[in-house]
């Protein structure tokens, strides 16, 4: 009678135990609810920003994309002046692509090449730089970032004092090789853009025929140059940004390449204020936008 008594009793404490152990996860299931909650009542606002930029990426046109990620693959290439880029550098007018380069000179400077770099971001656009030596001593966060973001880092001399730079072949080569040193220690990187813009450009003028004979030697340096073939007039007497934008509009035309001049010294504001309308118009008529990295692959 006694075993019997056990051999009924004992499913009851079996059932005990599984009252216990599901009262436990039960417990445990409702602790992590909890925790859930409270993370998606109190840090939602981060998760929100995380997907948006999420969705943000996901939203940019494969064509865009796709240049994104070209560009951003080029940190940490060096710039290579083979034959090859010679030919495109000489030929850059006669592509017969609808092709627009956007070059500023005369900078870094620390009021208002940031701020292009800023729209220059915001519209996935990568231009190309032109430095002076002195001030990539003064601003070298600057370049690199410049460097970082995939815009084209070449070589404007190192003083931009006309009797000094033009004072010889081997002051010009000089101040060359100074701003380049210059731009190595701001990125980082043995870098080269074997690109040179003349201050003045590299035709006419009092130094014509400095310029002329320093063309061999730099070729022989395996530097380039280029000047331009459209301009804002933004350190030419343009005072608003309506005569900025008039300015580019007739310079531009009809050409199917071009290459414009701008400057990012520390009082052109304007070019900045105007950088917007200028890109949203070269869109307009059908520009792909490019920098030298597309020559001297």
């Amino acid at each position: 009678m006694i075993y019997g008594l056990m051999e009924v009793e004992k499913p009851k404490m079996n059932k005990k135990k599984i009252v216990i152990v599901v009262s436990i996860a039960v417990a445990i299931i409702a602790l992590i609810c909890a925790t859930i909650f409270y993370f998606v009542k109190f840090h939602g606002k981060s998760v929100g920003e995380n997907n948006t930029i999420e969705k943000d990426s996901l939203a940019v046109a494969p064509k865009e994309m796709k240049q994104k990620q070209k560009h951003e693959a080029v940190v940490n290439f060096l710039p290579i002046y083979s034959q090859e880029a010679k030919v495109r550098l000489n030929n850059i007018y006669h592509s017969g692509e609808k092709a627009v380069y956007l070059t500023f000179d005369d900078g870094p400077s620390k009021t208002v090449t940031p701020l292009i770099l800023d729209v220059l971001k915001q519209e996935n656009v990568k231009a190309t730089f032109f430095l002076l030596g002195s001030r990539v001593e003064l601003n070298p966060s600057i370049v690199k970032r410049e460097y970082q973001e995939g815009h084209y880092i070449a070589n404007h001399g190192y003083s931009h004092v006309y009797p000094q730079i033009y004072s010889s072949i081997e002051a010009i080569l000089d101040e060359y090789n100074k701003t380049r040193q210059a731009i190595q220690n701001a990125i980082g990187l043995e870098y080269d853009g074997h690109l040179f813009r003349f201050p003045g450009g590299s035709t006419g003028g009092k130094y014509k025929k400095i310029k002329e004979e320093s063309k061999q030697v730099l070729e022989e340096n395996q530097i380039g140059y280029i000047d331009w073939n459209a301009l804002t007039n933004d350190s030419a007497g343009a005072k608003t940004k309506e005569a900025l934008m008039e300015n580019m509009i007739k310079t531009v035309g009809e050409k199917t390449t071009v290459v414009i001049l701008m400057h990012d010294a520390g009082d052109k504001i304007l070019t900045y204020e105007v950088l917007p309308e200028m890109i949203a118009y070269l869109r307009e008529k059908g520009y792909v936008f490019k920098n030298f990295y597309d020559i001297m692959e």
